[in-house]
């Protein structure tokens, strides 16, 4: 599991049948002090996450499968919306935490 910051979402009006009814979202990878690593991805979200949101994404193609059912083909699955989290003993909290020139909201 990583944790993102969720950047946007995407709209597709042609898609496979056992897609319809599910949320994609844009996400940017996180470090442990907030900042960007690596490129932006897509994932599928099973947590109602929104834009600005910092979540907790599931690499394994096989949290799809389970979260979603078996005909669902995904590698990258959105599974909680973050409030915290402690990191080398410090408990980071997520509202308020400045990410890439943005300013989480809420």
């Amino acid at each position: 599991m990583r944790i993102a910051l969720v950047v946007g979402n995407v709209v597709s009006t042609i898609k496979d049948s056992s897609y319809h009814g599910r949320k994609l979202m844009i996400i940017q990878y996180l470090n442990e002090d907030g900042s960007p690593s690596g490129a932006r991805q897509i994932a599928f979200d099973d947590a109602d996450a929104g834009v600005g949101d910092v979540v907790l994404v599931n690499v394994d193609g096989g949290a799809a499968n389970m979260l979603m059912g078996a005909e669902i083909i995904a590698d990258l699955t959105i599974c909680g919306v973050m409030d915290s989290f402690t990191y080398d003993g410090e408990i980071r909290m997520i509202r308020g935490w400045e990410t890439n020139g943005h300013r989480k909201t809420g």
